[in-house]
């Protein structure tokens, strides 16, 4: 979700009876942008890299703008990109996907309405509420937005934006390519992530098949979809990375961690050693 900066306000919540999550829907095209992107559009791109920062500045959020960028949708169902699994499930620590997929089997829906995976996609994705986490299941579109690199940059993606809703602790915007992170919707009357605990550098793990990673919360996208994350993130998850033709259509599960930190955001090690622990806590309590 191609996002300049949000600021995530708070708003109310509302707790609805479980229910079964659905698979995320496909695809589509990224440009007709503003008119397309419902009540999450607007006109404005992303902005140059936000202004360097001492060392001791935290992830912070740029200064709320008048519109966001709407997301890259693929221009078809793409099939699942992945190497088969090897019966044993990977994860960068102790908590495997069988672990946490068997917690999140219903949904207690918080948000107060559903979300779409792409623009023209129906309203299937609700976001859950759990014992510690708020989850959703949906489909992986590539983020590629931040620094420059050999594979995040303008030539290589069309929609590149050099700037990302949070930066790291030097000011500068986060590493698509090197850095797992993942991106929430923009606060709105459907949910308000920040009031769910849910803000720049919460913790969260990604489930793809046998597969989990543990991402931060780097970017924020059009308040009315949901399902994206970065090079780096669908690197680990066994999904091709490509801004252009990479992620997948459905099947990805992201659980991030209420009022959870990695201190500095772009330290993904202590991403992971938070993620443990607040996994195996999840399992435990869920």
């Amino acid at each position: 979700m191609r996002v300049p900066t949000l600021t995530l306000a708070a708003a109310g919540v509302a707790l609805i009876a479980p229910a079964t999550l659905p698979g995320a829907a496909a695809a589509l095209p990224p440009e007709a942008r503003t008119a397309v992107h419902g009540e999450g559009a607007g006109a404005g791109q992303g902005a140059g890299p936000a202004p360097a920062a001492s060392r001791d500045v935290p992830a912070v959020a740029r200064p709320e703008r008048a519109a966001t960028t709407p997301s890259r949708g693929r221009t078809t169902t793409a099939p699942p990109r992945t190497a088969a699994g090897t019966g044993q499930d990977r994860a960068e620590g102790a908590v495997t996907a069988a672990d946490l997929l068997a917690k999140v089997g219903t949904c207690t829906e918080i948000s107060n309405g559903r979300y779409r995976t792409d623009a023209n996609s129906p309203a299937t994705v609700p976001v859950c509420g759990a014992q510690g986490a708020v989850f959703w299941r949906a489909d992986l579109d590539i983020d590629c937005d931040g620094q420059a690199t050999v594979h995040c940059n303008g030539q290589a993606d069309p929609l590149y934006s050099p700037s990302t809703a949070y930066v790291q602790s030097d000011g500068r915007p986060l590493n698509a390519e090197t850095l797992p992170y993942i991106v929430v919707p923009a606060a709105s009357s459907r949910w308000s992530p920040g009031a769910s605990g849910v803000r720049g550098g919460s913790v969260a793990a990604v489930v793809y098949q046998d597969r989990v990673q543990y991402a931060v919360v780097g970017d924020t996208g059009p308040s009315d979809l949901i399902g994206e994350a970065s090079y780096a993130t669908a690197r680990g998850l066994g999904i091709s990375p490509g801004p252009s033709d990479g992620g997948v259509p459905s099947g990805v599960t992201y659980i991030v961690f209420k009022d959870s930190k990695a201190d500095p955001i772009e330290d993904h090690q202590a991403a992971v050693s938070t993620g443990e622990r607040l996994a195996r806590q999840f399992v435990t309590d869920n």
